[in-house]
């Protein structure tokens, strides 16, 4: 099976948004490959280090919230 590396990153972002704490960080207990990616797209600071959380960026916290309403909420 081919793996569409852009629904990983979405469903990863995603449940980023699921782990926020202190405003805008998120456990980073993630894919590293796909937490690179999302460093590449601008979404998250750098993940590469001790800490166990990663900071998002503006524009992350916004498309974390979009995805995690898309994909995890009910209507109504």
């Amino acid at each position: 099976m081919e793996i569409d590396e852009e629904k990983v990153d979405q469903a990863v972002l995603a449940l980023l948004h699921l782990t926020l704490h202190d405003g805008d960080r998120a456990w980073k207990s993630f894919d590293w490959d796909a937490m690179n990616r999302l460093h590449e797209k601008g979404l998250i600071c750098n993940p590469v280090g001790k800490a166990k959380s990663v900071l998002l960026t503006e524009e992350g916290l916004k498309e974390s919230e979009r995805r995690f309403r898309e994909l995890f909420g009910r209507d109504g």
